[in-house]
């Protein structure tokens, strides 16, 4: 499955979603679909690689936030990897790193 804002593919029995854009309010909605899409499946390990990301705003975080709720219903694991500074950052100023499992790279998050 791919669209303009992510890309989905299967890695090591995790589904990685690569997001390819910033994500704003304008781009949220579609990031939202393709991980919805996704989480249909209850996957056991989600992966999504923010590496090409380098501004987030509160639409996004409220995204993967929702996201995160919904694979933690269905005992899930949620990663998010590569994050760029300044998206690591949003997430640092309101403590969702604490919630989320972050790790630097797809391999680690694999392991």
């Amino acid at each position: 499955m791919s669209a303009d804002i992510a890309e989905v593919r299967e890695e090591g029995g995790a589904q990685v979603v690569s997001v390819r854009a910033d994500v704003d309010m304008h781009r949220s909605p579609e990031l939202h679909q393709v991980l919805l899409e996704v989480c249909r499946s209850e996957p056991s390990r989600l992966i999504v690689d923010l590496a090409s990301v380098e501004y987030m705003d509160s639409s996004g975080v409220g995204t993967l936030v929702e996201v995160f709720r919904r694979v933690k219903s269905y005992q899930g694991e949620l990663f998010l990897v590569g994050m760029q500074p300044r998206v690591r950052g949003v997430f640092e100023i309101t403590k969702l790193d604490k919630f989320f499992t972050i790790r630097e790279s797809v391999s680690e998050a694999l392991l």
